[in-house]
């Protein structure tokens, strides 16, 4: 619309509504002519905010714009609420909230109301899990209208805006917040910022520039920081000094909405939402009124000024129908009350830090100077009953909203007030500062306060201030005590913002609370804490002395799986697989985590059906690999003790296992699958049948990816190692059970490596089945030391044998003979430049694996520094000379003969373990079978008599038997059960 055509209907308009602001348009209209040279856009905007007004003020239905959290909006509110005693508030706020916030007086403020969606159903599933909350203060005017509404008898409170489904279907952009704005740069993250999580808020009354150059204008022009800072000096002083009467509040919020409004930018989408929500608002509105019958004059609609200042055709109780509202989508969702604060309020909507806090001491300041008796919630905690007597006037006493005169052109023309200095408020500011800053750790003094009272002042004079707000005392506190660093965690501007009220934070009580939350509470009653305070307790947990305490530890150890960081922390015990402490102690901080300990009872009414539910979706979600389902079998296993979730979920893990192509989970696998086996071998008579199956089928199924795994780059050599070491330790099992061991066979003969590292964990698989000797391994890695061109790659392959103690741990003494050949055989000049890759390798690749092999180092090398000169390696030592035929007169004859008639309990003892059960034969009978079989395979002999201790030669033919032949003579089965053995091999 042109300027013209706007100016004409902005004449019509006046003449319609009587010419209320007749006075106030002409002015405008000169200062445009003057300023602009002409009749242009600058008349026609100026002209259309007074339009705004006048049309705002002559709606039937009163509207009362306010800001959010602002002290001169609530201070406003409850005057005009013991003014109008309205019949009907209609109040800007989701309207699926209304059934929860009666609950509102069990709860310490700030609080915000939340509604909370897990699962979605006709959102993005991206978006899951979707939140919406609305932060309350008591010095909130939303709060005051709220508490009037219940606590007054017939009254009746109306929630029109949007509901929580609504937000998100209008989000259209695929923003998670299209409400918020961007939170400050400057803004100090703070402890208690982040209660709101990641949640959407919807805020009342977001008075705030959209038009970058109008802010940053109005910044510089009144030589301040922030927004906060300029919203409180030019608004919220002059609203809220006592002097500023309902109409002009009226006049001047509904100015500035509509100002705000018409210099926004042109984003298309963010309009349609607002104007969508006035449209939503206003028709649900006219459809209470008409289901009611309540006349408009006796009802109050308290919305944010930028809405207030609508030009939509659905806007007044006469406004068109045309807007429909569409169903909500599928979503359940979930209502409650969860703990807010000052920090989480600034960070969420992007307000200075200490804004709040601020707002909060200003609102006590103002009910002091201007007596207004606030309205609270009976039974609310944390606030105190008012002794200031209301001066509000009798209902109906107000003169009708619809015969508002200009005020608006007077409060625009009255100079500002210049507030005379307080002194005494100063001094006590500065006082206390120091004495903060003191605490703080801070060098300050007596000089310092008097410092920082002067520099308030003239800081204050330098912004043209009479009087220092609290935003020019933050300043001159921040120049005057804090000098070159921080002594302490606090800063001097965090100490003044703790000083002017500090960051309050609030609770949600015991009532409020949903079902699972009370549950938690009285399932942990016998530990005697409070768990609603915040901070950490120390819970020290008996069990041998007071066996109840056990559930109590059954609950925190839940929790510890499903709440943050730090809500339940073990100090002392631990749960494992088969294993349960009897003395347990834990740091608590579930009052300090109260919002993730009451979303957990949006998802389930108990911890154990919440933490079922989230074992099946992690177990079923779309990417789940079979670590992921191994560890939510063990989980059901640990905390819920569940057999039969454990049995589904092992059952879905051999599915998820079948369908892998990769090798990215095998150590995962391995190391879980191990557990779980070694705790059903010990408390089950029986393993499960699916983890029969699961190794079954894995033992097939990793045969079958490792010869692909050894060629694959992107396979580390710890993952191929983890295949072997699942192959290797559940063969026996996994033979049992029906599988080939020719399969892992031809797997590993097919099998190719490139990479060095794999080079030498193949040669390990082959040394573990046989077809590779340990010599021939020592021979391979004497070759590598000897070829100069594989020396700058040999870290590379001891990095591969260490991680071949995985599959093979009977392989260390071969890999520390193999670190110390290196050592001892290459020049400085090699070793010197290849060390740190060493280090570095097996650091990053092994280090798990590394007290194996310092384990078997520890027994090689000698224990003492001075029996290192003359140790001599056992790889180096020569071997011994063959054992040759010692004749009686050289060696005594055999030495077994000897030792079995010296001792024949001991070979009694070794016929019984062979089975062996004829007893001594008598001496002189018939020559026992066996003596053939034993000149025939004297090894076999040597070794026999070897392992009885016996390790003379064989006797020569004149002196007798051989030396094996009395225990034949006198063990005739124990002859026939070898001689079985060696004729069956």
């Amino acid at each position: 619309m042109s300027g013209a055509q706007e100016n004409t209907v902005v004449a019509a308009r006046a003449q319609e509504g009587g010419g209320t602001f007749d006075a106030l348009r002409g002015q405008l209209q000169q200062a445009a002519a003057e300023f602009a040279g002409g009749p242009d856009a600058l008349e026609g905007i100026l002209l259309g905010l007074v339009d705004d007004v006048d049309r705002a003020i002559r709606e039937p239905l009163e509207i009362f714009p306010v800001c959010h959290h602002s002290p001169a909006s609530a201070t406003a509110m409850a005057r005009r609420l013991r003014e109008k005693q309205p019949k009907v508030v209609y109040l800007e706020l989701c309207e699926d909230m209304a059934p929860l916030l009666t609950e509102l007086r069990n709860c310490r403020l700030p609080v915000a109301v939340q509604a909370f969606a897990g699962d979605v159903d006709g959102f993005p599933q991206d978006w899951a899990p979707l939140s919406v909350v609305a932060p309350l203060t008591e010095a909130s005017a939303e709060y005051q209208a709220i508490a009037y509404a219940l606590d007054t008898p017939g009254v009746e409170l109306v929630l029109v805006d949007r509901s929580a489904d609504h937000v998100f279907q209008w989000d259209t952009r695929g923003e998670r917040a299209p409400d918020a704005p961007a939170q400050s740069a400057d803004a100090p993250v703070e402890e208690g910022a982040g209660l709101h999580g990641e949640a959407v808020g919807v805020e009342i009354g977001d008075l705030r520039p959209r038009f970058a150059e109008l802010e940053e204008h109005l910044l510089r022009h009144g030589r301040v920081r922030h927004w906060s800072e300029w919203w409180h000096q030019y608004v919220e002083v002059p609203l809220g000094d006592g002097r500023c009467d309902h109409d002009t509040y009226r006049q001047v919020m509904f100015l500035i909405g509509s100002l705000f409004r018409r210099l926004a930018p042109g984003d298309s989408t963010r309009v349609r939402v607002d104007e969508d929500r006035e449209r939503y608002m206003w028709t649900r509105m006219r459809e209470h009124l008409r289901a009611t019958g309540t006349d408009p004059a006796d009802c109050l609609y308290v919305c944010g000024a930028f809405h207030a200042a609508s030009r939509v055709e659905e806007f007044g109780v006469r406004g068109a129908d045309t807007f429909t509202i569409s169903p909500r989508t599928g979503t359940t969702w979930q209502y409650g009350l969860i703990p807010s604060s000052h920090a989480a309020i600034e960070a969420q909507f992007g307000l200075a830090a200490g804004s709040v806090s601020i707002a909060a001491t200003e609102w006590a300041k103002s009910l002091k100077r201007t007596r207004v008796r606030p309205y609270r919630l009976a039974g609310q905690a944390g606030t105190k009953k008012s002794t200031a007597k209301a001066t509000a006037t009798l209902p109906g006493a107000s003169a009708p909203a619809t015969g508002s005169a200009d005020r608006l052109s007077g409060f625009l023309q009255r100079p500002p007030v210049l507030d005379a200095l307080d002194e005494a408020e100063l001094l006590g500011w500065s006082v206390d500062i120091v004495r903060a800053a003191r605490r703080n750790g801070y060098l300050a003094s007596t000089a310092d306060a008097i410092a920082v009272f002067e520099t308030s002042i003239l800081l204050a004079g330098m912004r043209d201030r009479a009087k220092p707000t609290p935003y020019d005392f933050q300043d001159a506190a921040v120049t005057c005590i804090e000098k070159d660093s921080v002594p302490g965690r606090r800063d001097v501007r965090r100490l003044v913002e703790i000083m002017m009220g500090g960051d309050r934070i609030g609770q949600v009580g015991y009532d409020a609370l949903p079902p699972l939350a009370r549950d938690v509470h009285d399932r942990l009653a016998p530990l005697g804490l409070k768990l609603q305070q915040r901070g950490v307790q120390r819970a020290l947990l008996d069990m041998a002395s007071r066996p109840e305490l056990r559930a109590c530890s059954d609950v925190l150890w839940m929790l510890r799986r499903l709440m943050p960081h730090g809500a339940a922390r073990p100090i002392m015990g631990e749960r494992r697989l088969g294993e349960r402490s009897i003395q347990e102690s834990w740091d608590l901080a579930i009052g300090t985590h109260q919002r993730a300990l009451i979303e957990l009872g949006y998802e389930g009414v108990s911890i154990e059906q919440v933490l079922e539910q989230r074992l099946r979706r992690e177990a079923y979600a779309p990417q789940a690999t079979t670590a992921t389902v191994l560890a939510a079998v063990e989980d059901a296993t640990l905390y819920l003790r569940s057999r039969r979730l454990a049995d589904e979920l092992g059952t879905h893990a051999l599915k998820v296992l079948a369908t892998e192509r990769s090798v990215d989970g095998a150590p995962e696998v391995l190391r879980r699958v191990r557990a779980l086996l070694a705790y059903y071998r010990t408390s089950e008579p029986v393993l499960p049948a699916w983890i029969e199956s699961f190794v079954k089928t894995g033992y097939a199924h990793y045969c079958t990816l490792l010869p692909t795994a050894f060629r694959d780059e992107e396979a580390t050599v710890g993952q191929v190692a983890a295949m072997l070491g699942f192959l290797f330790s559940m063969e026996g099992l996994a033979l049992s059970l029906g599988c080939d061991r020719a399969q892992l066979e031809l797997s590993v003969g097919q099998s190719h490596p490139e990479e060095p590292a794999k080079t030498a964990l193949l040669w390990a698989a082959q040394v573990q089945l046989g077809t590779l000797s340990r010599e021939e391994l020592r021979a391979r890695c004497s070759a590598l030391l000897d070829n100069p061109l594989v020396v700058p790659a040999y870290p590379r392959y001891l990095s591969g044998f260490v991680h071949a103690l995985e599959p093979v741990p009977g392989l260390a003494d071969v890999v520390v003979e193999a670190v110390s050949n290196a050592f001892g055989r290459l020049p400085d000049a090699v070793l010197l430049p290849w060390l740190p890759l060493l280090i570095t390798t097996l650091r990053s690749g092994a280090g798990d694996l590394a007290p194996l092999l310092i384990r078997e180092a520890g027994r090689v090398f000698p224990g003492r520094l001075a029996a290192l000169d003359a140790w001599i390696p056992p790889w180096r030592t020569p071997p011994a000379p063959p054992a040759g035929r010692r004749t009686d007169s050289e060696g005594g004859g055999r030495r077994g003969a000897a030792l079995l008639t010296a001792h024949p309990a001991t070979c009694d003892a070794v016929a019984g373990l062979l089975g062996c059960d004829e007893g001594w034969a008598v001496s002189g009978g018939p020559a026992a079978p066996g003596v053939a079989l034993l000149s025939t395979h004297p090894a076999t002999c040597d070794a026999v008599a070897g392992l009885l201790g016996c390790d003379g030669a064989w006797a020569t033919a004149d002196a007798g038997a051989p030396g094996g032949a009395l225990l034949v003579a006198r063990h005739p089965s124990t002859a026939r059960t070898l001689e079985s053995l060696l004729s069956g091999g």
